[in-house]
This record gives structure tokens, sequence and C-alpha cells, in this order.
């Protein structure tokens, strides 16, 4: 399983050139198809112009923000869940740290998946309960700070073959200093094998995403069921005080037909899903 999810994640130029069975996410020019959730604020409510389409790019800006920061995080939701996927992106960190937040947030953000829809977010939740591919870029020349780890709000991932008790996970990628643009691939088998790549190399790898764990505060007790299987889930641009960019926010679904017979096989599926056959 792990030499053919490399051979489909071997690097974004390649996938993007052959277009079969990817999806744009992303329009270029307005935010139609996601949604808005940020902590205080009721679902839909973009206070402050957070995330804005600019530039063929989502953006993430604060420049409307009044006051100190207050822990308003936010989280850009696409409004259909997956399961098996490939996602691919790129970022970049620009400007510096809105005044106020978390100091851990510098050159700090990511990406939800497996996560809880937007609605079932109470008002006064600070973080959604899923898992996080994180990104970060350097601070400190000399200091490494890896980027596509894993966190887990409200959620606990197998790594090393046990359920690992640490919030975040450091991946072996290199450290990105600046405004450079990275791309960043997410490979996602339901409640399976999760890949994270960093410009073309396979930084991590762990297994079994469920509800569990802490850190995630404000929810609805009846959402988080501990040891639940994370099998899918919604996919969101996180805003933590950063400004950010992204752009081309492109996914394939791994999930569907297998039979080479059916009209609606794709050779690029990994999972089978054979009520979803077609024959003429």
């Amino acid at each position: 399983m792990n030499a053919f999810i490399f051979s489909i994640g071997i690097g974004v130029s390649q996938a993007q050139q052959a277009e079969d069975g990817w999806e744009t996410m992303f329009n270029g020019t307005n935010l139609d198809g996601w949604t808005t959730k940020i902590h205080h604020y009721e679902v839909g409510d973009n206070y402050g112009d957070t995330f804005r389409a600019e530039d063929n790019m989502v953006k993430v800006r604060y420049d409307n923000y009044e006051g100190d920061f207050n822990d308003r995080f936010s989280h850009l939701y696409y409004n259909q869940p997956f399961s098996d996927f490939h996602l691919t992106m790129q970022y970049r960190f620009v400007g510096e740290l809105y005044q106020g937040a978390p100091e851990y947030t510098i050159k700090n953000s990511g990406i939800m998946f497996h996560s809880q829809d937007p609605k079932t977010m109470l008002k006064e939740q600070d973080w959604p309960i899923s898992v996080e591919m994180q990104f970060l870029a350097g601070v400190e020349e000399g200091k490494e700070r890896p980027t596509g780890n894993m966190c887990s709000p409200g959620t606990d991932v197998v790594y090393n073959g046990k359920i690992d008790p640490r919030h975040c996970i450091n991946s072996t990628s290199d450290t990105y200093f600046g405004e450079q643009w990275v791309t960043a691939e997410l490979i996602v088998l339901h409640d399976s094998l999760v890949t994270h790549i960093i410009n073309g190399k396979t930084v991590l790898e762990y297994t079994k995403p469920q509800i569990g764990g802490g850190v995630a505060n404000g929810f609805d007790p009846k959402i988080k069921q501990d040891g639940k299987p994370l099998k899918e889930g919604m996919i969101a641009l996180q805003s933590e005080g950063q400004p950010i960019d992204f752009k081309d926010i492109k996914i394939r679904n791994l999930k569907g037909c297998m039979d080479p017979n059916a009209i609606n096989y794709k050779e690029y599926y990994v999972v089978s899903d054979a009520r979803t056959c077609a024959y003429e």
C-alpha cells in the first residue's frame, strides 16, 4: 500500500499536467462553495473579511480587525465532505502576526480534514474537532521548524503502532523561510493511512484518525464521541493570526468504481465503492 500511495503522490506538477480526475476547489474570484466559522461568531460570519478572494488566491488578512486578536481562530470550510482523497495546494506566509495573537501562531497555519461540519460548531468553540496538516515557516536562522506536521484538536492518531499522546507530531520536512511558496499534498484513505507530502517529498505518515484527545474547547458534547473512527469529514483552511496566501487548491477523489468493465471506472481510484458502478 505504501508503495502505491507513493506512486500517486510523487508530485503536484505531474498531477496538474494530467488533470485526470482533479477538481479545482477555489474558483479564483470569490468564496462560493466555502463557509466561514470564526471563534466568537456565528457560522457564515466572515468577520473583518478575514478570508478573501484576491489575485486568484485565498488570502487571510486582519487589516479590518479592531482591538486585540481575542483568540479569533478561523476556518474556511469547503462545502463538500470527503473520505478518500488526494489534496494539493500551495501556500506562503506574508506580513506580520496580528497584535495579541498567541506567540505560537507566528508563521503558523494549516488545513483541517475529517473535520466536523461547521454547522455543528457552537459560537464559542475555538477549534473544530478534526485533524490538521500544520504549516509552519522558519522564524530563527539556524533553528529547524518543519512544516507538514500533524496536529489533533479533539482527535487522536496512531503513530508508530500506538495512539500518540502528543497534540502535534513533527514531520521530516525542510525548514522554509520568508515568503516563498510551498507545495503541500495530503493523501487520506478514510480512517486508514494518511500521508503528508511537502514539495514532492513524503514527510509524515500515520493511521487510524479518531475522535479523542483534548485542545478543542467549547464544543457540543454530543459531537465528541471519543474513540469514534474518523472516516470522512470537511476540509478547511485555517487562520490563527498570521497572514497567509493559498492558491492552486485542487482535490482528486480516490473512492469509486474499480470494476474495469464499468463506464465510470477510473484507474486512479484506490478505495472501491461498488455501489457507484454503472454499466451500459
